[in-house]
């Protein structure tokens, strides 16, 4: 994969999936039982982490707070969303970072999923058989659900946040909390990937709820190139004894 060869990039970017939700146990749930739709009581933007997400958003917190001062996050950015929200308010806490300074930026927001918005696999199968039918042939990158957005979508909105990115924080450390989709997206457009290296990716394993994928430039280099250090990194999770979760962002069309 191309790394970005210009230099006028944060030091140090983070992107991070926000901890497991609500709306993530019960889209598992629901997938579980076979049943057509999520039965969640909140809208999407709304839905708030599970005990565990607290959990992991505790353990990621404490994570950055252990980096040396010089080296943790001095700009931190999220989706609206409250479960994001939430993530990132765990670590702006314990680094004594008043919350009022973070950015809450919609272009971070979830994939909007339009019609198909809390329905199940099997649901949408079901309720939607000729939009299952045109998402198999369009493919997963192209495909809009009515009233939502594809990958393609949500890249366009991302083009903006690197440009800010290039623009406003050069030589900062970034943190970036946010959404599955938001992760993977990032990832095509800083690593310069394709559709299909990109979907190889995603068909691989869910981004784990709370995991780091990290970028940086080292400036002492001649050759110093803006590009990925680890991905999906949850080790965090795992050394605080929080439980490492991977499920998908709900709802889940067919694959």
């Amino acid at each position: 994969m191309a790394r970005l060869r210009h230099t006028d990039w944060p030091d140090r970017l983070w992107i991070v999936r926000h901890g497991q939700s609500a709306g993530n146990v019960a889209r598992d749930e629901a997938e579980l039982a076979q049943t057509h739709l999520i039965d969640i009581e909140t809208r999407d933007a709304d839905t708030p982490l599970s005990a565990l997400g607290h959990r992991q958003s505790e353990a990621l917190a404490a994570w950055f707070a252990d980096l040396p001062a010089d080296e943790r996050p001095n700009v931190l950015l999220t989706s609206p969303f409250v479960r994001a929200q939430q993530t990132v308010h765990a670590v702006a806490d314990a680094l004594g970072v008043d919350r009022s300074e973070i950015g809450i930026d919609e272009r971070l927001r979830e994939k909007e999923f339009g019609i198909l918005d809390r329905y199940t696999v099997a649901g949408i199968k079901a309720t939607f058989p000729e939009l299952a039918a045109q998402r198999a042939q369009v493919g997963k990158f192209y495909f809009r659900p009515p009233g939502g957005e594809s990958w393609c979508d949500v890249l366009l909105r991302l083009r903006s946040v690197t440009e800010v990115l290039r623009r406003d924080h050069v030589g900062d450390r970034v943190l970036i909390v946010a959404h599955q989709v938001i992760v993977n997206c990032f990832r095509y457009l800083l690593e310069c990937m394709d559709e299909r290296q990109i979907l190889d990716i995603d068909r691989e394993a869910d981004v784990p709820n709370c995991s780091i994928t990290e970028y940086g430039l080292d400036r002492d280099r001649r050759d110093a190139r803006f590009e990925l250090q680890v991905a999906n990194f949850a080790l965090p999770l795992r050394e605080a004894g929080a439980p490492v979760t991977a499920a998908a962002d709900k709802p889940a069309g067919p694959k």
